[in-house]
């Protein structure tokens, strides 16, 4: 799994979210788990307690400007299967995809760690694609931005 920066989506009660996100790593092969820090006090953080699941989509390098649109909780719209401006399709645990990355995967949550502000939700692997497994993939260091969790 390459360290970038991503959109991590989120899904409860009929609401969603695709937040741009950064704290994100492997921690196991077997199963296959996936940590993903989150602040406290994000929308995100709510809907992955409550939806226990997320997704993590893999954004193309040339797509950065997605990186800036998804930093404060996105608006439904404007047209029908879009989110914050962006197309998106719902995957299989309901969390939100972007329909353009590169590549994403679903988890399921596993595991809640208290960490500082943040939450770590570890989630096991249910479900993945590489729709463009060549892309380059947009890295913190290919955008302005510093922090993204």
């Amino acid at each position: 799994m390459p360290s970038g920066i991503y959109l991590l989506g989120s899904a409860s009660g009929g609401r969603r979210n695709l937040m741009t996100h950064s704290l994100a790593m492997q921690v196991s092969v077997q199963p296959k788990l996936v940590a993903v820090a989150v602040r406290r006090d994000a929308l995100t953080h709510t809907l992955v307690d409550e939806g226990g699941a997320f997704s993590l989509c893999f954004l193309r390098r040339e797509d950065r400007a997605l990186a800036r649109a998804f930093t404060k909780p996105a608006q439904e719209g404007p047209g029908p299967g879009m989110l914050g401006g962006a197309e998106v399709r719902t995957g299989t645990t309901g969390a939100p995809l972007l329909c353009r990355a590169a590549a994403w995967l679903e988890c399921e949550v596993r595991q809640r760690v208290a960490g500082g502000d943040h939450t770590l939700f570890i989630g096991e692997v249910v479900d993945c694609a590489a729709p463009d497994e060549d892309a380059p993939v947009l890295r913190m260091e290919d955008t302005r931005l510093n922090y993204g969790g």
